[in-house]
């Protein structure tokens, strides 16, 4: 590399280093290339100017930092000097960070399923100087083997067709946008009704697993969003088959080696149908969303089991995944010194060590573990376990003469000493940039957990990284910014980013009646209306008006990973409409909605937060303003009743009597004229558009909102 294109440095005694671009990002994933021997470029002007300067295709390569194939294709070939020849020779190399670009990460992923039928990271991706893409894949191994092309004869054949069918790759790239054009067009359907509620229902009823829980086969992702849909099918319907889907797939979820027995926390997904061999990476938004899961779980049926997962994923990003100011890190890798998952694996001999012999026979029992490994060698040695809960481990108690509670107290000090002797261990590397979106997630779920489990901890936590977002990652124009890394925040916020955090300053409201947090989601929420709404067909873009569209200025609404920007839009706008008042966010919800009918109607359950969202529509949201002091014993006896209570469409507000010109009621103005009845804490409940009486009796509070014993 010559000067301009890498950054020398040389240890003492040391051969001298090159660096690439890289170098100079502030992604952790673009760093970990930034010793490549390929010359890579990041996303920008500079890379594409030289391309079309050169006549040179563009190799695009789309991954993040804790992607175990992602590490492989780069050991495997980027770091090969002979692929870092070719490639320098006759492509313009860019790297991007998926969590840091989701805009063009979605474009070309886009591009990647409707060319292969499948998609995945590391993203693969030629184009022209003009950024439009003419072949796509994912992962690459270095040499062609078993029906898979390599990446060696794959760069042969793209530079031999630029050079040789360079206006057939021209037009192919043509028409491939062209349909990415047609496939955001988006045509105005009537208002979705409960049929896509139903439909939705039938969908996950098909495709779930009798036997272990969770849909479809392996591998197998958590897909929360999922389970909160079927729980909310549950609460309107009555139907017990959808209760039982969600406790069977958490049930099974929680003793799975998916769960991490040890530290908490979720691994990303299973590679087998039994939730027993995980993908080891960890993600804080699997932690957020299995939060809400469990958490609203456990207020539907109480089930300690339930609770015990949601405090101790919480303990694991609050220990693990938690910055120095409060903010929550992205993800840890699979990988650790010792290959994938080593880590979190143990052979019999660690375990005899850590406990002796006789606490180790109980964990060999509980766990799974024997002496040839219940896990398949990966580079790490033989015998390896993964350490998950088997059916025995129910019966271990009484099998060993104790009563339960001695069991538990008896595993928790196994636990714990393990858990002392894993921290010596080499970590998994820790991704620790901090994403507003992702962020959202998990203060939302963080709040919900806080009053559901009453853990003012929780509360401090999420109060604690929402101060973090607002006052680190927003500008001066009032918008805000998605990434922040090593004092630097940067990157315009996107869709997803927007939606997310005005859940978590709702959900924040929720929690503690500060009206600060209800201004500060409607004052996003009106940014957010301005610059991300379409006008003509409805529906909030990914990226804001403001700006560059890269080929086409995409809307995003079936689930993936994560939620989808418009599904958790409609919840918010909802949500926004009862809170205030302001009948203008309904009417935008309705037009969101009637957007995507089409596109939701061709596979409801793909879309199951927008189906959450539908549900609190079409099912009236009960709204309830307490009107009374809010430490005071009967204002405590109301609110905790209610939050005693799965009543996923109940809305609260609670006021200060004789606050009449405060925050509040300039917010919602509707609560100005509300007050006490002698002198008592007094509830005023509005379902649909009728209203009750006022109620100073807690019990008739509860019965007025329909609630019931939690299923037990």
């Amino acid at each position: 590399m010559t000067p301009e294109q890498g950054l020398p440095v040389k240890a003492f005694g040391a051969p001298e280093k090159q660096y690439n671009r890289l170098i100079h990002e502030k992604s952790p994933y673009l760093l970990q290339h930034a010793d490549n021997p390929v010359d890579w470029y990041p996303w920008g002007t500079e890379a594409f100017d030289r391309a079309a300067r050169e006549n040179k295709p563009v190799l695009l390569s789309i991954g993040y930092a804790t992607c175990h194939w992602c590490h492989v294709m780069a050991h495997e070939s980027f770091e090969d000097p002979g692929i870092a020849t070719i490639l320098n020779k006759d492509f313009i190399c860019i790297k991007v960070d998926r969590e840091e670009r989701p805009d063009i990460d979605s474009i070309y992923m886009s591009v990647c399923q409707m060319m292969t039928g499948h998609g995945g990271w590391p993203l693969t991706v030629f184009l022209t100087p003009g950024k439009k893409p003419f072949f796509s894949g994912t992962y690459f191994p270095k040499e062609s083997r078993f029906g898979m092309t390599g990446l060696t004869d794959l760069l042969f054949r793209i530079t031999r067709s630029w050079q040789e069918r360079h206006n057939d790759l021209v037009i192919s790239a043509d028409e491939i946008v062209a349909a990415l054009h047609k496939g955001q067009e988006s045509y105005h359907g009537d208002i979705p009704d409960i049929s896509l509620l139903n439909e939705g229902y039938e969908e996950l009823l098909l495709r779930f697993d009798e036997e272990y829980g969770g849909f479809g086969h392996a591998p197998k992702f958590p897909a929360p969003h999922t389970l909160l849909f079927l729980l909310r099918f549950w609460k309107r319907t009555g139907n017990t088959r959808a209760l039982t889907m969600v406790e069977k797939t958490l049930g099974a979820m929680r003793n799975g080696g998916i769960f991490d027995q040890v530290g908490g926390g979720f691994h990303r997904y299973s590679t087998d149908a039994r939730w027993r061999v995980p993908h080891f990476e960890k993600m804080l938004y699997d932690q957020a969303l299995l939060v809400m899961a469990y958490t609203e779980a456990y207020r539907a049926t109480r089930n300690p089991e339930f609770r015990k997962t949601a405090e101790e994923i919480i303990s694991y990003v609050i220990r693990d995944l938690t910055s120095p100011d409060g903010a929550f890190f992205s993800a840890e890798d699979a990988d650790s010194a010792g290959g994938e998952g080593a880590f979190y694996l143990w052979t019999i001999g660690e375990i005899e060590k850590v406990l002796g012999k006789e606490d180790a026979i109980v964990a060999t029992r509980v766990f799974g573990i024997t002496h040839a490994g219940n896990y398949e060698d990966t580079g790490s040695g033989p015998g390896q376990n993964i350490l998950y809960r088997t059916p025995s481990a129910a019966k271990l108690a009484s099998s060993l003469g104790l009563t339960e509670t001695d069991f538990e107290i008896r595993f928790e000090s196994i636990r714990t000493r393990l858990f002392t002797t894993r921290e010596l261990r080499p970590r998994p590397s820790l991704d620790d940039k901090i994403l507003a979106d992702w962020n959202g997630l998990f203060i939302a779920a963080l709040a919900q957990a806080a009053r559901t489990f009453g853990n003012e901890k929780y509360l401090a936590a999420a109060r604690k990284a929402m101060q973090f977002i607002l006052t680190r990652m927003r500008i001066s124009n009032g918008g805000l910014l998605h990434r922040y890394r090593n004092g630097e925040p940067a990157i315009q916020a996107f869709g997803d980013d927007y939606a997310f955090i005005i859940k978590a300053l709702l959900e924040l409201y929720e929690s503690t009646f500060e009206p600060g947090y209800l201004a500060s989601a409607r004052e996003l929420n009106t940014w957010f209306l301005a610059h991300f709404w379409d006008e003509m067909r409805g529906g909030f873009f990914t990226i804001a008006d403001t700006e560059e569209i890269l080929l086409v200025r995409k809307k995003e609404i079936c689930d993936g990973a994560i939620p989808s920007c418009n599904s958790v839009a409609f919840e918010n706008l909802v949500k926004l409409a009862h809170l205030t008042g302001d009948a203008s966010n309904e009417q935008r919800a309705s037009e969101l909605a009637r957007c995507f009918t089409s596109a939701v109607h061709q596979s409801p359950s793909a879309h199951a937060w927008f189906l959450c969202a539908l549900d609190s529509a079409i099912d009236p949201v009960q709204d309830v303003v307490i009107v009374g002091e809010r430490d005071a014993v009967d204002t405590r006896a109301m609110l905790n009743g209610i939050r005693d209570h799965y009543l996923p469409c109940a809305l609260i507000i609670c006021r200060q009597p004789g606050d009449d010109d405060s925050l509040l009621t300039g917010l919602a103005p509707f609560t100005r004229n509300l007050h006490t009845i002698g002198g008592k804490a007094t509830a005023y409940i509005c379902t649909g558009h009728t209203c009750s009486i006022p109620i100073t009796e807690p019990h008739r509070v509860l019965d007025l909102l329909g609630c019931v014993k939690p299923v037990k």
